[in-house]
This record gives C-alpha cells, structure tokens and sequence, in this order.
C-alpha cells in the first residue's frame, strides 16, 4: 500500500485549512504519509506553511512540486482560474489529487478534469465538505425514517460577508476572469451539492442572480427553484453581504407531509424536529454527534479528527494509502456543476432550464 507524500499548492485561507487536517491527520498515526512540499505564488507565505509542516520543499512553482521525488498526492488550493491545468497536469504525472471546489470556472474545464482524473485512474476527491457534515448526515438518516409521506420542500438560506475581505481575504474572488462568477459557483455549489444528496437529482432550475456591490460578473444574490427528479420542489437563497461580523450561516427548513426537520449549522449543532402530532423537539449538539459516529462507523482516534473537522481530509488521505475510490469525487463534484451552469442560463434567458440541457 502506498504511503501518501503531499505536496500542497496555494497557501491561502483554504489551504490553511487543509494544511491543518493533513498534519492532524498524519500526527493521529491512523494513517501513515509526509507533508513534504509547500508551495504559493508568495514564497514568504509558503515559507511560514513550511516552518510549520517541516516540508522538505518550498516553492513558488507548482512544476518543481510535481518533480519532487517520491511525491504521490497533491491538493490544489489555489484560485479557481488555475486548478484545470493544474489537476490535468498532476493526473498526466499519475498524482494522486484533491481539488477545491469549485473545479473549475466553466463546465467545459470541469469535464476535461474528470476526463483527466478518470483515465489515469488516481484517487481524486473535491473539497464538498458537507458530505462530511455531522449535523446534515443525521438530518438525512432521521428523514429516511417510515412515517414521513412525501417530501413536500425544502429551503436553504446561505449567507455569509463576501470574502474579498476578513479572515478570507480571497480578493481573486471579486474577479470574473479569477473565479468564474458569485456566491453561486464560488460558494453555494456546497449547496447544489448538499440538495442532491438530500434530495435526490435535480433536473430543473429556475434562477435569478443579481449583482449589487460592482464586481462585473460576481453576482451576490442567487436565488433558485429545484425541480427534483422524485417530483418535489426545493428553494436556495445565497447572499454576500457586507455585514462582516455576521458568521457564515446556513439554515435549512424541511417540510414532510409529517415531520419537520430544521438547523441553523452546517457542521455541528442541535437539530429541530416536530412529526404528525405533538410539539418542535431539539436533538441537542452532543446527541447529534453521537449519532454521526454511529452512522459513519467512526472508532478510536477517528471520532476525534471527525469532531475537529478533519475527517474529509483524513479519508482522502486514506482512500490513497487503500489505493481505493474517494469521495466526493470529480465525477459527483460535476453533477453540481451542472446544477449550477443551468441556474446561471437559467438567469440569463430568463426562463426554467433542463439539467440535461447543458
């Protein structure tokens, strides 16, 4: 079995994030690797991942990261605009990859990646990190519950400040030709994920964006209408907005013919729940998470990664030792992009459009 031996490029807010979960992963002994390069466009940024990770390598150029000798894994953290080049790069090599969502900027990049990843048969995941939620796994086991009758709807409102500024400080973000559009493809393709995990396929939309803060090309309003392929219907609302010391909030509402389900997290926190008769009831955080330990057959030292978020990087890392599939992967991550491509002509024609038809 391989061990893995990680290159990390892009060393900004989410390659934090990431940095972290491969250090907690490997420091929990579960799972056996090196951290052996950093790299970003600001060397002294990759310095400071450096002296922390005790990489081997720091650079400013990807090329020297996949020649690094012994390298068999790679995340790509960078700006949207330079992951297909990158990921088709390290699928030609036969790297082992994990790409940030989104993808890609447009549907047609997305498409040359899986194509990529596939046919060098490398493990590849994408940074879906609700898949990997404590609070939306028990939500979806508790609607699987008999008794229910159908799926009547559902509404997500996603809001968070637009993260050209803060603790983000992704200005790319506010670029078209950098990001590929808004709080839709850059943000709430968490969300198109998410729905059709909880909901099943979606097969048409109708959307309407809007642009208010100057950025040509970022909307920061989307507000769409999901036609499942089970017949019912689902709403999402995302905003950017400029309050800065608002969270990042996602509250979702789910109404059943009898039962109601509700959260105002999307990681971990309570769960709201009423059925046929009687009052709303409360799941409290502990009860939750207890319960996703319990559904993902978490043991040991992997409840601890799991509760401190880094579970989503610990089975990638895991999937690679195996030489077995990850998940999400690029082909799930393209199914969202989908969604999210017949939302954005979906606004610009003014009318519903077909999932099929992009």
């Amino acid at each position: 079995m391989p061990v893995p031996v990680v290159g990390l490029i892009g060393c900004g807010h989410i390659g934090r994030f990431h940095s972290r979960n491969i250090r907690g992963s490997f420091r929990s002994e579960l799972v056996p690797g090196e951290y052996a390069a950093v790299c970003d466009r600001d060397l002294d940024r990759a310095g400071s991942f450096a002296a922390i990770t005790g990489s081997r390598m720091v650079t400013d150029d990807p090329t020297e990261v996949f020649g690094l000798p012994g390298l068999n894994t790679v995340y790509i953290c960078t700006e949207t605009a330079e992951h297909p080049d990158l990921v088709v790069r390290a699928a030609e090599l036969g790297l082992h990859v994990f790409c940030e969502k989104p993808l890609a900027k447009t549907l047609g990049e997305v498409r040359r990646m899986v194509e990529a990843v596939e046919a060098a048969g490398v493990v590849n995941q994408v940074g879906l990190v609700l898949r990997y939620s404590p609070v939306f796994t028990v939500m979806k086991e508790m609607m699987s519950e008999p008794g229910l009758g159908p799926l009547l709807t559902a509404h997500l409102r996603d809001d968070q400040f637009f993260p050209i500024r803060g603790h983000y400080a992704s200005s790319w973000r506010g670029s078209f030709e950098r990001a590929g559009g808004g709080t839709l493809i850059e943000h709430s393709i968490h969300d198109v994920d998410l729905f059709r995990w909880l909901f099943g396929d979606i097969t048409r939309v109708r959307c309407h964006t809007r642009h208010t803060t100057g950025h040509d090309g970022v909307e920061d309003v989307a507000i769409a209408t999901f036609q499942h392929a089970g017949g019912h219907q689902t709403s999402l609302s995302s905003v950017w907005h400029a309050l800065d010391d608002r969270p990042s909030t996602r509250h979702l509402e789910v109404f059943f013919e009898g039962g109601y389900f509700a959260t105002d997290h999307d990681f971990l926190g309570p769960i709201r729940y009423q059925g046929r008769t009687g009052p709303v009831e409360e799941m409290p955080t502990e009860q939750v998470f207890d319960r996703y330990v319990e559904i993902a057959g978490l043991e040991g030292g992997e409840v601890d990664l799991a509760r401190a978020g880094m579970y989503e990087d610990y089975a990638f890392l895991r999937c690679v030792e195996e030489g077995r599939p990850a998940f999400p992967d690029f082909r799930t991550a393209l199914a969202a992009h989908e969604v999210v491509e017949a939302c954005y002509r979906s606004a610009r024609e003014g009318q519903e459009f077909g999932v099929a038809e992009v």
